[in-house]
């Protein structure tokens, strides 16, 4: 819980959360109208820009002038407007436009901190990762390129196509599969609205952010997350919630959580992550089956104990590496008691340069003391809206729970206006107390009705393993 009244701390958050939503940086408008120009050139394509988006991204350009930036993105939007964009220049221009968002992130991650009474660790300037120049990231970049001059417009099956020898390559080295998920699944999108010459709407910052992302990604730099340098840590975890994001081709699990470091006095707020690959018929409770390969950590999940920890890398954002033969279940631990005991004095970690994006923002808080009305909780006059579309299938919390909620565990966030992602509530239902979180089920669903489909409809994962134990054998 944010630091409170020492009765609850519900009046006292009410004031922070009015705080928070009632300020707006200054220039944050003016910036985001900036991007929105970018973004709505690459809609017909840089090939073919008019007067009005060569405008646009001249004013981009501006934006970052005064910055070491300037002259760079400043010869990029000139070679652009005249069609003579190398893969130099469209880097410049994308890296111009994540500047920007880094800029309004780190503004609302601010006032987010302010509000919340968290301290942050600066970002070490040492932090840089190991160089890499994979000769696999030019195909991402060839792909990119096509993609920013044709526009989104212009994007036919055969270019969307081109993109699986890409991924196929970027997949077989550790330190390109980041790039490879993102580039899968910006294809993957575009393949599923299309044809987009026609498309009456377009997710046009959607793919914008992910066609910046992932051209930055593909430059020959330090930004494998896996290579920077990392710590040791021992001591005990404990868990807050947990996030689940499914793609089509892959999971992955997000573990926010207390880490109480031997040694140390004060608690660390980290993430662990977790992720493979799957295909698209894997959906729903059967996710989990698939994270096999951290038996103790999705025991833990399941059965809501902290983990006890050893020699686990920690990176500088506060990802811990996990590695499952380094973590032994330790004792039950109620993630509400949890937060309300660890999170007013722990330490947030900082938020590396590439990642520095308002939608990217997600910080564990608890809740009291609300009422729910639709999809917006309210609190001591104010209202904030509640991401209740992301609630996973792969877990027990449902809208309806939500509403009857008399606690939360969340995430705050930006989407175009702060908002709450629950990851964990308990509730009154029939006179009695429950409680339901995202990792319930990470050893199979809990309730009977999901089990008893589940068991009907078979085990999507264990078909496939014998179906490929068959071709492997034959």
């Amino acid at each position: 819980m944010v630091p409170g009244d020492g009765g609850g701390g519900r009046l006292m958050f009410g004031i922070q959360l009015a705080e928070l939503l009632g300020q707006e940086p200054a220039g944050a408008d003016e910036a985001m109208a900036v991007v929105t120009g970018c973004d709505e050139a690459l809609v017909e394509g840089f090939a073919r820009l008019g007067a009005d988006r060569a405008a646009a991204l001249r004013v981009l350009a501006g934006a970052v002038a005064a910055s070491p930036l300037g002259p760079a993105v400043a010869e990029a939007v000139e070679k652009t407007a005249v069609g003579s964009a190398t893969d130099e220049h469209l880097a410049a221009v994308a890296g111009a436009r994540t500047a920007l968002l880094g800029a309004l992130h780190d503004a609302r991650l601010a006032s987010l901190d302010a509000a919340l009474g968290r301290a942050r660790e600066p970002w070490p300037e040492t932090a840089d990762g190991v160089w890499q120049s994979e000769p696999r990231l030019a195909g991402a970049r060839s792909w990119l390129r096509e993609l920013a001059l044709v526009g989104w417009r212009g994007v036919g099956d055969d270019l969307v196509s081109s993109a699986d020898p890409t991924v196929e390559a970027l997949w077989d080295a550790p330190a390109t599969r980041r790039l490879a998920v993102l580039v899968d699944g910006l294809a993957a999108e575009l393949h599923a609205l299309a044809p987009l010459a026609t498309a009456e709407r377009l997710p046009v910052r959607r793919w914008a952010d992910l066609w910046a992302r992932a051209l930055l990604l593909s430059q020959p730099g330090p930004w494998d997350p896996e290579a920077t340098e990392a710590t040791t840590v021992s001591g005990r975890l404990l868990p807050l919630g947990t996030e689940i994001h499914e793609h089509g081709t892959s999971v992955q699990v997000v573990v926010h959580a207390l880490l109480e470091q031997a040694g140390e006095t004060q608690t660390r707020l980290v993430r662990v992550g977790v992720g493979a690959a799957k295909v698209d018929t894997i959906v729903g409770p059967a996710v989990w089956r698939v994270l096999g390969r951290c038996p103790v950590l999705l025991a833990a999940l399941a059965e809501r104990r902290a983990l006890e920890i050893a020699e686990l890398p920690l990176l500088a954002s506060g990802d811990l590496r996990w590695h499952d033969d380094r973590a032994r279940a330790g004792e039950p631990a109620d993630p509400f008691v949890t937060a309300r005991a660890g999170l007013p004095g722990a330490l947030a970690s900082p938020v590396p340069p590439l990642d520095r994006h308002p939608v990217r923002l997600a910080e564990p808080v608890l809740l009291e003391g609300y009422t729910i009305k639709g999809d917006t909780l309210h609190l001591d006059g104010q209202q904030l809206p509640l991401a209740l579309e992301q609630l996973p299938s792969s877990g027990p919390l449902t809208r309806q729970l939500v509403a009857a909620s008399t606690e939360l565990i969340g995430l705050l966030g930006w989407d175009g206006g702060w908002s709450l992602r629950p990851l964990a509530v308990r509730a009154t239902v029939k006179r009695k107390q429950v409680e339901a979180h995202n990792g319930d089920w990470a050893l199979g669903p809990t309730d009977p009705k999901i089990a008893k489909a589940e068991a009907r409809n078979g085990d999507a994962v264990a078909v496939l393993r014998e179906r490929a134990g068959r071709l492997l054998r034959s």
